[in-house]
């Protein structure tokens, strides 16, 4: 009997890193809505963000973390809460990213130093964390929140394409080393996304104009659902067979 494919993620335990807003808010109520229990990693949990009542609503569970990715020791601390809280964890979404934006001439050692911190040295020790536990359980998905950034370069963002390159190749070399404990690891590579974080450069109307007309095949501007479908895709089982692949999400930016 032909078994159809599944794209549902029910009675699984998912950590969302940068959870609070834009992306990784639609995420985190994406995997919800498919039958996930959630692990918010947040920045600030003393902010209010509605996430955990929007989960609870749907039936599921939910609980909000301080996790700094560049705080190895918040990394590890929230891992251990999820599993402590939930049992188990077979879902991590490295989400949290950090973009100041300056041409390479200006680039200072603290907005480099940062920018690694959270994008590359956040993502591998969060991987790290969430992967051991998922070597004992023999199973597990992780999926890096990457950029179109990685694959081609955006003037002013030097440092920040370059973290994006590595965490593309990052998640090729986890996928292969972790295979054989039933983990898989994949990218999620997003072109402009209409989140808080994009919110000012995208409300200069020649700014968006550029950008709507480099997206070649779609002419808008992302939303953060399209970049929460991807993921939901890589995490089901009906992506059992990827791995080390990033998913470009960018309306055609990267084919031209």
């Amino acid at each position: 009997m032909y078994r159809y494919p599944r794209f549902d993620v029910e009675g699984q335990v998912a950590l969302v890193t940068g959870a609070a807003r834009g992306i990784g808010r639609a995420i985190a109520l994406t995997l919800a809505r498919a039958g996930a229990d959630i692990a918010l990693g947040v920045l600030n949990p003393h902010t209010p963000s509605g996430l955990v009542s929007s989960i609870e609503a749907m039936g599921r569970r939910a609980v909000e973390l301080p996790m700094d990715v560049s705080d190895i020791d918040q990394i590890r601390a929230a891992v251990d809460t999820t599993v402590g809280r939930f049992g188990r964890l077979d879902i991590l979404v490295n989400n949290a990213g950090t973009a100041p934006g300056n041409r390479a001439e200006d680039v200072n050692v603290e907005d480099f130093d940062r920018t690694l911190d959270v994008n590359l040295k956040g993502t591998f020790f969060a991987s790290q964390a969430a992967g051991l536990v998922m070597i004992e359980q023999g199973y597990g998905r992780i999926v890096n929140i990457g950029s179109q950034a990685g694959l081609v370069a955006l003037p002013g963002e030097s440092v920040y394409c370059m973290t994006k390159a590595g965490t593309a190749h990052l998640t090729r070399c986890l996928a292969v080393e972790w295979g054989q404990h039933g983990i898989t690891v994949n990218a999620v590579a997003p072109t402009f996304i209409q989140t808080p974080g994009t919110q000012t450069a995208l409300s200069d109307p020649r700014f968006r104009a550029e950008v709507e007309d480099r997206i070649a095949g779609l002419h808008r501007i992302g939303e953060p659902a399209d970049v929460a479908g991807a993921v939901l895709y890589l995490v089901s089982p009906a992506a059992a067979l990827v791995t080390g692949h990033t998913l470009v999400v960018d309306g055609g930016w990267t084919a031209r």
